[in-house]
Order: C-alpha cells, then structure tokens, then sequence
C-alpha cells in the first residue's frame, strides 16, 4: 500500500473541511470553465503543442469527517488532451473514472464501519505548471470540474448518500520523466465538499505527441 499518498491525502483532507458547500455559483463556474478550455483547444492560435495523456492508478477516497482516518481503495482511470502554451505552463481538458469500495478500513489496515466510497466519471480541466528540466520536470497542477455518479460517505459526523452531478476541485503534484518528458508519475487529489470526501490517486501515465499544425510548423 501507498502510505505516503494515504498520509498526503489526510494532511489535504483536512484543509478542505471548511470549504463551502455546493452553490449554484459554482456550478455556473464549472460550465464557463470547460467551455472556455474547450474552445482553447479548438481556435487558438498560441498552442504550442498538443498530447495526448493516458493514466492509470491506485485509486482512494476519504471521508473530510473521518474519526478512524479510514479510507476506501479501487481503481483509477484518466486521459487528458494536453495543451501546451510555453514550456512551463499546459491547459489539460481531463476525463476519468473513479472506483473505490464501499468496504472501509484504517491506516492499520483493519476493517471499519466508516464509508467513503466514490463511483464516478470526472470531467474537467486544470493548468499544469511545471520546471522545463529533461528526464525530471516536477509539476504542479489545480483546476475545477465535475464528478458524475454515485457518492456514500458514512461516519459519526455524516450520513451522506447521493447520486448526480457535484463539483470537484482537482489539485495534483508529480513529475514527468524521460528525455522528452513522456512518463507522467504523481499524486491527484480531487476535493468533493458536496458529499464531504477527498477522492484521489497514486498514477502513472504516458504522453502521446500529437502532430503540430501546419500553422505551427510554418
């Protein structure tokens, strides 16, 4: 088991228990978000370069509200389309599927009666920033988007049972490797005040270069 991540993720976990709960607002903010990277995408002229990005991983999810620290584990899936603007800055329209039981345990590996579980296609976009360095280039990256499923967050404090669309804040940390940067390895977390979770994973992944434009190769 990845205890590293486990230890990360409940250290996050914590500063996201006074985020506000879903608005509205925010839901408006997600739609204007992915529109506008989507048509990024599409019309500009300033992309440099475009990949395709494929990961896989160990997926997690924990309850904000947890008393055992207990957290649920499964699957993780993700591809992004990778719009690069300089060498240090990237636009990355993502789509992924998140699968974590309902079968809840602790950090000593016993079983609990706490569940966080986590079913659920995502959509969004972040910005990556990362150090142009050959071989290892570490990044950082922070978004907003969408999770779509079904979502069960069960302890002393909740009881939290709901199907649908939420609002998810994505933050990751992580390095590409390789000559030309095309290993992806990191740790993504994804904030789900909504139903009171951190849902995330330890991934890896690889980058597909796209073929430029004509415009950018004039």
């Amino acid at each position: 088991m990845n205890y590293d991540f486990v230890l990360i993720s409940l250290l996050f976990r914590d500063k996201t228990k006074t985020m506000p709960n879903q608005t509205p607002s925010i839901k408006k903010a997600v739609i204007v978000f992915l529109v506008s990277l989507c048509w990024i995408g599409v019309n500009a002229q300033f992309i440099k370069e475009r990949r395709l990005n494929a990961k896989i991983g160990y997926g997690l999810s924990f309850a904000e509200n947890s008393v055992d620290d207990a957290f649920s584990d499964g699957l993780y899936l993700q591809g992004e389309y990778v719009l690069k603007v300089t060498s240090w800055v990237a636009f990355k329209p993502y789509g992924g599927l998140l699968l974590t039981s309902k079968k809840g345990k602790t950090l000593d590996d016993a079983p609990t009666n706490e569940v966080a579980s986590s079913k659920a296609l995502l959509l969004g976009g972040k910005i990556r920033v990362r150090a142009p360095i050959p071989y290892v280039a570490p990044y950082f990256e922070i978004g907003i988007g969408t999770s779509i499923g079904r979502f069960e967050t069960l302890n002393a404090v909740d009881a939290i049972r709901k199907n649908g669309v939420i609002y998810h804040v994505p933050f990751s940390i992580g390095v590409e490797l390789g000559r030309r940067n095309t290993v992806d390895f990191g740790f993504t977390y994804y904030a789900q005040p909504s139903v009171g979770q951190i849902a995330g994973a330890t991934a890896i992944g690889v980058s597909i270069p796209l073929a430029r434009s004509n415009k950018n190769n004039e």
